[in-house]
This record gives structure tokens, sequence and C-alpha cells, in this order.
């Protein structure tokens, strides 16, 4: 294992001819790198330095990568996320309060949109579509006015208002009553992976042994219908991954 991490100089066209030099110096064939649409920039970009063979693994808990339907850490995240909100929905209830609960995502609501519907939320704020204060603030009131004592609203931090401190402040005016706030933030990171992520990783992770093998190279391997599937570096961010359409429709639905 290299256990590298970001590096700037390797954003240079110097750090990644210094790299290459390495990998040829140590009579490196071949490697596999787990990340982000950052790492699979980087190693499109090692590519014109270095004649070895790469692969790409899809990790990120934003689930925001090309090529795949789920990448390492997605699943685990939003369990740590949901396991929070049910402890939060106790106090909610308790008190009969509002909650705003903040989760990562500033490109992405793919962790607000799944949590959101997991949880059983009154609402769903994510960056991929506008957000309706008013709306959010009349379902608030015309829940209390039905007997609904609490609510519990998920909003990505790259929603467009601002996040949930932002929503809060505004939505504590239009519904007369102070609505807490609480970031979840790195919390969503940490902990014990799930059964799902454990499977999706070594699945992934002996795929790319397999091809490293066979002579694969220039591709990140996914999941897609639960078949392994090869896309080269430059489509994982250059198509934009779209959340599914018919769990978008499922927020306000669900939520009424």
């Amino acid at each position: 294992m290299l256990t590298t991490g970001r590096s700037e100089e390797f954003r240079t066209e110097q750090g990644l001819e210094k790299a290459a030099g390495v990998l040829r110096d140590e009579r490196f064939d071949g490697v596999i790198a787990i990340g982000g649409d950052g790492t699979m920039h980087g190693l499109h970009a090692l590519k014109q330095h270095w004649k070895g063979q790469l692969i790409g693994i899809p990790g990120s808990i934003d689930n925001d990568i090309y090529g795949t339907e789920y990448s390492i850490g997605f699943d685990t995240a939003v369990n740590n996320a949901l396991q929070a909100i049910d402890k939060i929905r106790d106090t909610a209830e308790s008190f009969q309060r509002v909650f705003l609960v903040e989760v990562m995502g500033r490109h992405s609501g793919a962790i607000a949109l799944h949590v959101g519907i997991a949880s059983g939320a009154s609402a769903i704020l994510i960056p991929e579509t506008p957000t309706d204060l008013k709306k959010i603030a009349q379902k608030i009131i015309s829940g209390r006015e039905a007997g609904k004592s609490s609510s519990i609203i998920i909003v990505a931090e790259g929603e467009e208002t601002g996040g949930a401190s932002v929503v809060g402040e505004k939505l504590s005016e239009m519904v007369g009553e102070k609505c807490r706030v609480s970031v979840l933030g790195y919390i969503q990171r940490g902990g014990n992976p799930t059964r799902y992520d454990r499977i999706l990783a070594t699945r992934l992770g002996v795929r790319a042994v397999e091809g490293m093998i066979a002579g694969l190279d220039g591709v990140m391997l996914g999941e897609q219908a639960c078949e392994i599937v090869e896309t080269p570096f430059e489509k994982t961010w250059s198509v934009k991954k779209e959340l599914d359409k018919w769990m978008l429709s499922l927020m306000d639905e669900l939520a009424t």
C-alpha cells in the first residue's frame, strides 16, 4: 500500500514527472488507485507521463462519480447519518421541535436524498432541486395544526440557500418558532464499513487485480446492475452523474 494522499505538487507537470520517475525507478508495472474524481483526474494526467498500467476504483461518500451506481463509502456514510438522525428524532419528538440536519454533499445531494427518504424526513433540500422555503414552512405549520408535533428536515451542505444554518434562521421567522440545527459533519466518514461497502470494495478490488494481470489499463472499474463495468478515466468526470429521477419524485410524495 502506497498510502498516498492529496498533493499540490502532483497537480504540476514537474510533480507528475517526478511521480512517474519514482514509479520507473522502483520498477512498478501498475498502480490501482482508490478515490473520487480528483483521483481519476490524477490518473489520467499521470498516464501522459508514465507507460505503466493504471486502474481506478471509485471511493467517495458523495457518490458523484460517473460509471458506477455506488462508490465505496457511500452506504456507510448514509448509515452513519441515519443512526445520528434516529437519535435526534427522539429529542425532536420529546420536545416537539423542528430540526434541520445538515449532511455532507457540496455538489451532490445523494447522501441527503437517501438519508431523507430512509428517515422519513419532512423535507429534503439538495443542490439539484430548487428550495421553496415558503412551501416547507407551510408544511410545518399544516403538520402542527394536524397534530404533528415535530419535523426532521435534511439539508445537503451545498443546498443553494446557504446550508442548514441559513435555512434554519429563515424558517424560524416563517413558522414562528426556533428551528434547531444539527450539522453531522465528519461523523459521516468514520466508523466500521457496512456489509454492502465491504463486499463492493472486495469485488472491485479483486476485479482490479484480475484486470491488471490481463493488461487492463486507463479505466475506472464500477458496478452497474450488479455487473462490474469499465469506464475511461476522462468520462468519470466529463459526464455528470444524475440522481435517480424516480427517487427525486418520491421526496414530496413520501413527506406528504
